[in-house]
């Protein structure tokens, strides 16, 4: 655990400095934001925003996708996601 955990973080530093050629679809960034919020919360909680807040309505729809996935789970489907990015860039 303590070895995904620390590539997991790595993967997320690198999301959150990339600079560059990375410019994710709209489509990846929710698969991501799910991703993290899954392996660092757990199952989504709280009322689903109403239709007005898109944005908001459209994180959380991802998230609840991914009800039941481990936060292990989680983390390496996220990790897996990065480093095929990168080799496609």
């Amino acid at each position: 655990m303590a070895d995904i955990k620390q590539t997991f973080e790595d993967a997320v530093k690198y999301v959150q400095t990339a600079e560059g050629d990375f410019k994710p679809s709209n489509e990846l960034k929710l698969e991501m934001y799910a991703l993290y919020k899954q392996a660092t919360e757990g199952d989504v909680s709280g009322k689903r925003p109403g239709m007005l807040d898109m944005v908001n309505r459209a994180k959380w729809d991802a998230w609840n996708k991914l009800q039941g996935v481990s936060s292990e789970d989680a983390m390496q489907r996220y990790i897996d996601s990065i480093e095929s990015l990168k080799k496609n860039a």
